[in-house]
């Protein structure tokens, strides 16, 4: 017999989100949002669509959720904004994938747009330097085309374009601190 787990955003049995007969549709989804908010930030659209999936009707969820961006407790463009913050500089990723990963999410474009606007050029391809750093260590013993190849490859897979990865890897192999680094790293790994 399998047993499914519920996740924190579900109700619990007999509690004002389970939907009952004789449950208040509305206090319901509220119930389930409030959940869901705690666990985690979420999108209009999230929202939406996990109410929807649980049989809501659509005057119920529109009704609750407008409350709740009404009151601030939903708001597309901060979600929007925290999301490329910290994608960008916890994981590195470029705006082209923060884009998409907001689509995703349902963000409205222009809400979209105007958090990838704090992402300057400068600022991503420092953050791709940073990147390729890391990296160097694990790819002290390739040879140097080899090098590029995985250096260019993991840039491509965070969104990076073609001509930054090219020009952030080329910029950090040529720097004499590149130089230094990787001739320690193989003299700990050879002594």
């Amino acid at each position: 017999m399998s047993r499914r787990t519920q996740s924190a955003s579900e109700p619990t049995p007999g509690s004002l989100a389970d939907l009952q007969v004789d449950a208040d549709p509305a206090q319901a989804a509220r119930t389930i949002v409030l959940r869901r908010l705690t666990a985690a930030p979420r999108t209009y659209a999230q929202l939406r669509d996990g109410l929807l999936e649980r049989g809501f009707d659509i005057c119920v969820i529109t009704e609750v959720l407008d409350r709740y961006v009404e009151v601030g407790l939903v708001n597309d463009a901060e979600f929007a904004e925290m999301w490329v913050r910290s994608r960008h500089s916890i994981r590195g990723n470029a705006r082209s994938v923060l884009r998409r990963e907001l689509r995703d999410k349902g963000v409205p474009a222009e809400d979209a747009e105007i958090a990838l606007a704090t992402i300057t050029d400068e600022a991503e391809r420092e953050r791709a330097g940073d990147l390729v750093r890391r990296k160097l260590a694990s790819t002290a013993r390739l040879e140097h085309q080899a090098r590029v190849r995985r250096l260019t490859s993991m840039l491509a897979r965070r969104g990076y374009p073609p001509g930054v990865c090219f020009g952030v890897v080329k910029e950090v192999l040529d720097d004499p601190d590149t130089h230094d680094l990787l001739e320690l790293h193989n003299v700990q790994i050879d002594g």
